[in-house]
């Protein structure tokens, strides 16, 4: 099978296109999926780089979600055949043409979903909707600032937001990405690298948001806790704005802010019953039409370093996907 490997740590210049041996029949609990569509990720970014916890020594084959088709099936395996549509989830192998993968970490496929928008559904849907419901306690009515609300995690957050009855305000770089954002459903787009307080203060009547969900960290930080209502929650979910910000903790304690992490792998490891139960929400409402990725553009699997790049370079509005 073709299989993009990792050759050593760095950039994406690191990967290379190979043949490679099929991986062994699917073992107990496990589908053997041929993957057809793959999500790029930022953690593919920093597994390349040998910087994220887990940390596969080179050559290996990266990606950790995609869907396909279901062509072997383990020992132990029940409600799955083959020649079913299923997006995956893999701890490693996503860029090649087949892939084992846990049963559990598999889901049919709604028919009103593209194979494509299947592949980069699971992880972004299910950090959002744990984030905001689950960490963050949203309530129908209240406002949500939602930082780099273009990017992978940030549009399905706008998705599920509005969905539970909250009020949006997206904040991302360039007018594209705000425009984009404007027609996922967000109720004002505004530019948070001009300074976003007295316009999310002005927009909110002054009151300030309940909760901020936050990828960026990094120096918009303490700006994003002044934004903050009486007994608003922060989500802290990543740190691409560079390093992590010291926390005022001056700040939480007078306006009673709650400072949340995020992480759905935690989840997932701690909680995997409520982790199942998520996903089962969420690829029902996805059936119902009800939340729709936003692919960006579709890449060859040839083509992954480009697609890494744009990645790293910000360029990504939503979701890439590697096709083929």
């Amino acid at each position: 099978m073709r299989a993009v490997v990792c050759e050593a740590f760095g950039g994406p210049e690191v990967l290379a296109l190979r043949e490679v041996p099929d991986p062994p029949p699917p073992g107990q609990g496990e589908l053997q999926v041929r993957i057809q569509a793959r999500g790029v990720q930022y953690v593919d970014v920093l597994m390349l780089a040998g910087k994220y916890q887990f940390r596969p020594e080179p050559p290996f084959i990266p990606g950790s979600e995609g869907a396909g088709e279901v062509v072997a099936i383990g020992p132990g395996v029940t409600g799955f055949k083959p020649g079913d549509r299923v997006m995956s989830r893999h701890r490693l192998g996503g860029f090649a043409q087949l892939g084992n993968a846990k049963a559990e970490d598999c889901d049919l496929i709604p028919s009103a979903m593209s194979l494509e928008q299947a592949a980069v559904f699971r992880n972004v849907y299910h950090t959002a909707l744990h984030a905001l419901l689950q960490r963050g306690r949203l309530k129908a009515g209240e406002w949500v600032l939602i930082h780099g609300a273009a990017g992978g995690i940030g549009l399905p957050a706008i998705q599920i937001a509005k969905l539970y009855g909250a009020n949006v305000i997206a904040s991302a770089s360039t007018e594209e990405k705000r425009a984009v954002c404007l027609e996922e459903g967000a109720d004002h787009a505004i530019d948070y690298q001009a300074g976003f307080r007295d316009k999310v203060m002005e927009l909110t009547g002054g009151r300030g948001v309940d909760i901020i969900y936050d990828p960026v960290n990094g120096p918009t930080f303490e700006e994003s806790l002044r934004c903050l209502a009486w007994g608003g929650r922060i989500l802290i979910l990543g740190f691409l704005g560079g390093a992590p910000a010291p926390a005022r903790t001056n700040y939480l304690l007078i306006k009673g802010i709650e400072a949340i992490g995020v992480r759905i792998g935690g989840l997932n490891e701690a909680h995997p019953e409520v982790a199942a139960a998520n996903i089962k929400t969420l690829v029902e409402l996805a059936g119902q039409g009800k939340l729709k990725p936003h692919i960006w553009r579709r890449f060859p699997l040839e083509s992954a370093a480009d697609a890494i790049q744009a990645l790293i370079d910000r360029k990504v509005i939503g979701k890439a996907v590697l096709v083929g």
